[in-house]
């Protein structure tokens, strides 16, 4: 398949959007036939961009770039950076989600936790079927996060990492910057998931709207807010910034157990410091 980069662009936006609308595991798993997304933001950094490399220096140098990625996944066909583009998305999450979960003080709503681990399945599936479609057009693809190689580790700078982060692939294709909590603010807010396919193919990179990655956050843009620092049950944020110690422990000891016995499922979620603040659902002024 031969594509010029808007067509291919569109042929992109056009498969996530025809997938959230049809697959059948985008679902709250609840019965009641809700859907976990609604709607999606998409955007594109060429392989060759140099933020991959300052990523390997600012996160560490086990952050993969494109091209590795793709070479280690294709190393009988290996491809030059300049010939690859990083597809991101993102999966905002929908008014009902945001508006049940901002109404939490210290756990998760419902919808929210059916969302991280349910909505989070669908979002797998999606990786899977973005791949499998470029794969189907004679087009390499490649989604980092479902590698066996990809795995989490740890920053010496910034402690809880990985080798492909989907927040660090959205900043790169112009979705967001990074806010207080290490939420990307995006022009559909903070609320949401995102993934990232690697592809071989040429696709017009999307332009950075921004030039600091913390530019959308009102506490380091005018040193006001900080209401994501309020939000926190565990005391996890602060003026300094993300204590992910502090996050993770609360996640799985403590709002674990809470959606299995209130909920009945196997879970996990919070997302209290991306609901009730400015940033929710947008930019903030």
């Amino acid at each position: 398949m031969k594509k010029n980069s808007s067509d291919a662009a569109q042929w992109t936006k056009n498969l996530i959007e025809t997938f959230i609308e049809t697959s059948t595991e985008n679902t709250l798993a609840d019965g009641s036939g809700e859907k976990a997304w609604t709607d999606f933001l998409a955007g594109f950094a060429s392989g060759a961009d140099p933020i991959f490399e300052d990523y390997k220096v600012h996160v560490g140098e086990f952050h993969w770039t494109p091209e590795e990625i793709f070479n280690k996944t294709f190393p009988q066909q290996t491809a030059r950076a300049e010939e690859l583009t990083v597809i991101s998305y993102i999966l905002p999450q929908s008014p009902a989600t945001r508006k049940d979960n901002r109404q939490m003080t210290n756990r998760p709503a419902q919808r929210w936790a059916r969302v991280r681990i349910y909505g989070e399945n669908f979002n797998t599936e999606l990786h899977r079927h973005l791949v499998s479609s470029f794969m189907d057009a004679g087009i390499q693809a490649v989604a980092p996060t479902l590698t066996q190689d990809w795995k989490r580790t740890v920053s010496p700078k910034f402690g809880y990492a990985s080798y492909w982060s989907q927040r660090h692939a959205a900043y790169a294709a112009g979705l967001g910057t990074f806010g207080l909590c290490d939420g990307l603010i995006t022009t559909a807010g903070k609320a949401m998931r995102a993934g990232s396919v690697v592809v071989r193919m040429q696709i017009e990179p999307t332009p950075r709207p921004y030039e600091h990655h913390r530019e959308y956050c009102l506490f380091y843009a005018k040193g006001e807010c900080g209401e994501c620092i309020n939000r926190c049950p565990v005391g996890a944020l602060s003026e300094q910034g993300h204590d992910k110690v502090k996050c993770k422990k609360f996640l799985r000891e403590v709002t674990a157990p809470y959606v299995k016995e209130n909920f009945g499922f196997d879970g996990y979620g919070c997302g209290l410091c991306q609901t009730g603040v400015p940033c929710e659902a947008g930019i903030p002024g």
